[in-house]
């Protein structure tokens, strides 16, 4: 059978492998898997208002948006309803 440098081999291996695999895919992580423009930049993002009138104005923008929208949506009714 096999000796004792044998099982100093095998002992090696089971626990060399497991470190080489994890030293090999875990060094050099931002270069090898990072996606370059994944997150958007500060300027594309859509920002939160914070003060009492910013939340205001934002909140008479989203209504006014859902107005026309609601006209839009009557007046197409209308249309397909006489047609």
């Amino acid at each position: 059978m096999g000796g004792i440098n044998l099982e100093i081999f095998k002992f090696g291996m089971y626990v060399m492998f497991p470190i080489g695999i994890m030293y090999y895919f875990g060094t050099n992580l931002d270069n090898r898997f990072a996606v370059p423009g994944f997150w958007p930049k500060p300027e594309e993002c859509n920002k939160v208002p914070h003060d009492r009138e910013e939340i205001e104005a934002e909140y008479a923008r989203i209504v006014e948006r859902q107005r026309r929208r609601q006209a839009f949506m009557l007046e197409e009714e209308k249309r397909r309803g006489s047609n």
